[in-house]
């Protein structure tokens, strides 16, 4: 009763979820800092009464606040419960039957399960060591239908420039491009106009990392309004809470405070990463909220120094299923005195 292709799924792993206060999570790339201040007003002037009603099934007043951020309309805007249903329904509706997912490797770990919900097959790329390398990169055959890039890549950190997208963008045309710029605020460069200027780009966005607004569930999709509209002909009839809608439009009233915590954070991970290179670690430059580091070869294993923090309070990420990331740990940011801690431990 249940379909073959679910029956063999591998799920996606999320990062392990403490139950024990004292433990410091820097495995789930969630935000060191708080949110605005006004999302903590929003939520204590929210009318509960709200709730007997179903909320907006457009986010429209959402929509248009984030079309006046991103200098484009509102049917260039498509709201989503999370960045994840966002990047689940492109790969619904940019890919046939049967036709390829194109992914770079490594890349984000949802893709893989979303490609054998749908049946499709998994076009897996390796990832381009600079912008030349992207721009000059032939399309694979069979050509997918929809090709997901993540810039800044995760787990590794790393970015492209927005001409070389461009340029795969257009190697790839007529297929869907979709670059998923969860952490792009903190790489201080985006490739948002490409949604505007390219027909067959779509850019993803999140309120979970710069915005402080993981535990929220809010997720953007820009691209051209025939893209955009056909997310919304097959999304749930309510996607989005009335809660969210109000506290995400909230936090877009204040994007100072995002911007404050973005450039601590990546002061942190800056000097973070330095401490590691002076310990012998390899550690990819990072334009994200984490770092992407490989013990030293003398030394005790990532899987080992995993072990050791987590009994010392601290959660890492390691990716253990996979043979070619496995000797690596990602490192999601945390506070000043978090990473001194951690660094001294390692």
């Amino acid at each position: 009763m249940i379909r073959p292709s679910v029956q063999a799924l591998a799920p996606y792993v999320p990062g392990e979820q403490p139950k024990l206060k004292r433990l410091v999570k820097l495995n789930a790339n969630e935000n060191a800092y708080p949110p605005s201040p006004k999302v903590k007003e929003a939520l204590r002037g929210f009318d509960a009464s709200l709730l007997r009603r179903y909320p907006d099934p457009g986010c429209n007043h959402l929509r248009h606040l984030l079309a006046r951020r991103h200098g484009c309309k509102g049917e260039n805007v498509f709201v989503g419960n999370g960045s994840d249903e966002v990047l689940r329904l492109a790969v619904d509706v940019f890919t046939r039957n049967a036709a390829p997912v194109g992914v770079f490797d490594p890349s984000y770990s949802l893709y893989p399960v979303l490609a054998a919900i749908r049946e499709a097959p998994l076009c897996k790329v390796p990832l381009p060591r600079d912008d030349a390398a992207l721009a000059a990169l032939r399309v694979p055959e069979p050509r997918p239908d929809l090709f997901c890039l993540v810039n800044p890549n995760a787990p590794t950190g790393t970015a492209f420039g927005v001409e070389a997208v461009r340029a795969f963008a257009r190697a790839l045309a007529p297929s869907v491009l979709l670059v998923d710029e969860a952490y792009a605020p903190f790489a201080g460069r985006d490739c948002v106009r490409l949604a505007f200027e390219e027909r067959n780009v779509v850019v993803s966005r999140t309120f979970s990392k710069a915005w402080s607004l993981a535990g929220l569930r809010v997720g953007v999709l820009l691209g051209p309004a025939a893209l955009v509209d056909a997310l919304y002909k097959v999304k749930d009839s309510y996607n989005v809470d009335w809660l969210a809608q109000t506290v995400a439009e909230a936090a877009l009233s204040d994007p100072d405070w995002m911007l404050a915590n973005v450039r601590k954070i990546a002061a942190t991970r800056d000097r973070f990463a330095a401490g590691l290179v002076r310990k012998g670690w390899d550690v990819t430059p990072s334009c994200t909220n984490f770092v992407w580091c490989k013990p030293p070869a003398d030394g005790p294993s990532a899987a080992e120094l995993q072990a050791r923090v987590r009994n010392r309070g601290f959660l890492l990420r390691r990716f253990a299923d996979s043979p070619e990331l496995a000797d690596h740990l990602r490192i999601s940011i945390g506070t000043d005195a978090e990473m001194d801690e951690l660094l001294e431990l390692l």
